[in-house]
């Protein structure tokens, strides 16, 4: 059990150059922070990690599952970024470790660099580019289209891939998509219902998928092949999903006129570092370092956005927009005094929790649970603080995973 409103001040560690929004997100909580640029390796986390109750990170440093068996302070994780695929999600729910993340707050980042991208492509604008560089004055025509009434298609029709379609559809383009989950149509664009016809369609086609493991490798040499030759492809979700050998080949071939990849399935961990992929070097090929969401605006909305989350657990136990614990949007903590209870998701735990309340004769003001396959969360606030007793007795309730109290 620990009590959240005694203890001392709480501590973050924010890693990988996390926007100055978030140190002061965290001074304004009365949260002290210790900030590094880099990523760290699991032997220097978990050597660093001591003391500290938050770690920040974006999506250069890995989380596993001995990091948290061996951090014994952490409470609550920020990924400071889109995806979530380099923590373990699983072990750290096992621990009670909350995760928040930034699902919408680049959205326009990397929308913005798509476009930018098509139209660079169509255009062969690198080509053009590097040649002025070296020198070569070539004013031509050749192979250089405007992108207006060409077909886009997305694959991945998310929160990045409905705003990409809203745009391309203002700058001209005529936008399909193809989705495994129902998504609902914005603007003109149209469903499609397999890859096979988008690729068969599109001019463009551009991927926006999840991390999720089932999204690895989903393209690949037959996909490559089934494209309209001379189209473009665009991958800005994860690096893990293209085969970027493959992806060389049909751009050799000259079946694609171009690509623009910003995420790869091996990317350097520290700025500086030698940057290695079968794609560098060609022509038409447009790579950069993993900067789709990568815009001051960007970063520093995300900075706001989860060292808001990760303060609000902090300080009232909420959990909403948590990707690994139930979520619970908590109200202001007020006069009330709060116990936060995360446990097994078993039946009978609010039952037996409410029974050791009403033995106190505590008035209850507000009660919300909410369950997360194997993990249920509790939050009463009650008038007047819980006896001791009670306090411990729901602590010692062998499905309790946690128990914490805030006043405020």
């Amino acid at each position: 059990m620990t009590d959240l409103s005694t203890q001392g001040p709480t501590r973050a560690l924010l890693l990988e150059n996390i926007h100055p929004a978030a140190s002061e997100v965290f001074a304004r909580a009365g949260i002290e922070v210790e900030t590094r640029s880099g990523a760290l390796s699991e032997d220097e986390l978990i050597a660093a990690l001591p003391g500290f109750e938050l770690l920040g990170i974006r999506s250069s440093t890995h989380l596993t599952a001995r990091l948290f068996d061996e951090a014994p302070d952490l409470l609550a994780v920020g990924a400071f970024c889109i995806g979530t695929n380099q923590i373990d999600l699983a072990a750290a729910a096992k621990h009670g470790i909350a995760a928040f993340n930034a699902p919408y707050s680049n959205t326009r980042s990397v929308v913005e660099l798509v476009i930018g991208e098509i139209i660079a492509l169509a255009r062969r604008l690198p080509d053009k580019i590097q040649k002025m560089h070296d020198g070569v004055w070539d004013k031509s025509a050749a192979g250089s289209h405007e992108i207006r009434g060409r077909v886009l298609g997305i694959v991945g029709y998310g929160n990045i891939g409905s705003q990409l379609s809203v745009v391309a559809e203002a700058v001209g383009l005529r936008v399909i998509y193809f989705d495994t989950t129902d998504r609902l149509a914005h603007g003109n664009a149209q469903r499609v219902g397999t890859l096979d016809e988008l690729l068969a369609q599109s001019d463009v086609v551009t991927i926006h998928v999840d991390g999720r493991p089932g999204n690895a490798g989903i393209f690949g040499e037959e996909q490559f092949k089934k494209m309209k030759s001379r189209s473009i492809f665009i991958n800005a979700s994860r690096g893990m999903v293209v085969d970027d050998a493959a992806l060389r080949e049909y751009i050799v071939s000259g079946h694609l006129a171009g690509a623009a990849l910003d995420v790869f399935p091996i990317e350097p961990k520290k700025q500086g570092e030698t940057f290695e992929s079968p794609l560098r070097g060609l022509d038409n090929v447009i790579l950069t370092p993993h900067v789709g969401g990568s815009t001051q605006e960007a970063q520093e909305e995300i900075g706001y956005f989860v060292s808001g989350k990760l303060s609000s657990f902090m300080s009232g136990g909420g959990t909403a927009l948590s990707v690994n614990l139930p979520e619970i949007q908590t109200p202001a903590l007020g006069d009330s005094f709060r116990i936060a209870h995360l446990h097994i998701n078993v039946p009978g735990v609010l039952a037996e929790i409410n029974r050791i309340l009403g033995e106190q004769g505590t008035n209850v003001v507000a009660q919300n649970l909410a369950t997360q396959g194997e993990q249920g969360y509790v939050v009463t606030d009650l008038a007047a603080p819980l006896d001791q007793r009670a306090v411990d007795q729901l602590a010692a309730l062998p499905q309790t995973i946690w128990l914490r109290t805030h006043k405020s």
